[in-house]
């Protein structure tokens, strides 16, 4: 089937359905073949792979992927693009196309039935106002996963990242890093999309760990302290956490373990690596 992802024939099938760009979902379709190449060969798709694509439009990258994979599931909100993607789509009996918001698909239901269970590849050009929830929810779902291969705001995969002591180090970067780990590919010009973006784009792959590198005493306690330091970063690790409400920490729980790790009183969450808020949730988990 001839391929959507050019300028041309974009518009063509946009104007044919008289489609209109919701501003609510953050829609920027892709209309560059060399950069949705790169984005599936980056994804490392087998002919035996299940993938689950999120927010397919009218289906551009969905027709690449859907040529390498043994099945696609495609999970798009807009039902306004659900007649478009059956057309373009028409000719890859092995696309499922599902008009659900993601965030209240249930993932793990869905791999069963599509995958028995086995871990799916996740490929998306995610909408920005929304990034974040959806990759933590992949993550916290505990959904099998093989990797996320995303195209994201330049300046959240530079978060996912990081490490302490710069100024886009946070939750995210910590979250990300514990699951996976990230590696850029390739960063992509507002000119390749329609409409064009404000903001330049970047494919990031996040591999998920069979094991995390770090062993938590209790997963939920670690992320509750680590987005309790993050939230209030001006604070010193002490405060921030003893003034978080639902964690029920006491300044002299808090600057003890720091004692016992051989860390000063008024240190700052920003400049904690994953090993060293591991350890300080493990301390402080047995005090609680």
């Amino acid at each position: 089937m001839p391929k959507i992802g050019t300028p041309g024939r974009t518009v063509e099938v946009l104007q044919k359905y008289q489609f209109n760009f919701q501003k609510k979902y953050g829609q920027n379709f892709l209309i560059e073949p060399q950069v949705l190449e790169t984005i599936v060969d980056a994804a490392h798709i087998q002919a035996d792979d299940c993938v689950l694509e999120i927010g397919p439009g009218i289906g551009t990258m969905t027709q690449y992927l859907a040529e390498q994979a043994r099945e696609v599931v495609a999970v798009e909100i807009d039902k306004a693009l659900i007649p478009i993607l059956q057309d373009t789509l028409s000719e890859y009996p092995n696309v499922t196309i599902i008009n659900e918001d993601i965030l209240k698909v249930d993932l793990e239901k869905l791999v069963k039935e599509k995958n028995d269970g086995r871990p799916v590849k996740v490929v998306a050009n995610l909408p920005y106002y929304i990034t974040t929830p959806i990759i933590m929810q992949l993550f916290e779902s505990h959904v099998p996963l093989h990797s996320i291969t995303i195209m994201v705001q330049t300046e959240v995969a530079q978060r996912m990242q990081v490490g302490p002591g710069t100024k886009d180090y946070g939750a995210l970067s910590l979250a990300v890093q514990y699951y996976s780990r990230p590696e850029i590919i390739i960063h992509v010009p507002p000119t390749c999309f329609i409409p064009r973006p404000n903001v330049g784009s970047t494919v990031i792959r996040l591999t998920r760990y069979e094991k995390p590198p770090v062993e938590a005493a209790d997963e939920s306690f670690l992320f509750s302290l680590i987005r309790a330091s993050f939230n209030q970063r001006r604070k010193t690790l002490v405060n921030g956490l003893s003034n978080a409400s639902g964690l029920n920490l006491f300044k002299a729980q808090i600057t003890e373990a720091l004692e016992q790790m051989g860390l000063p009183a008024n240190v700052r969450g920003e400049t904690f690596t994953l090993e060293q808020f591991a350890r300080l949730s493990e301390l402080l988990y047995r005090k609680k």
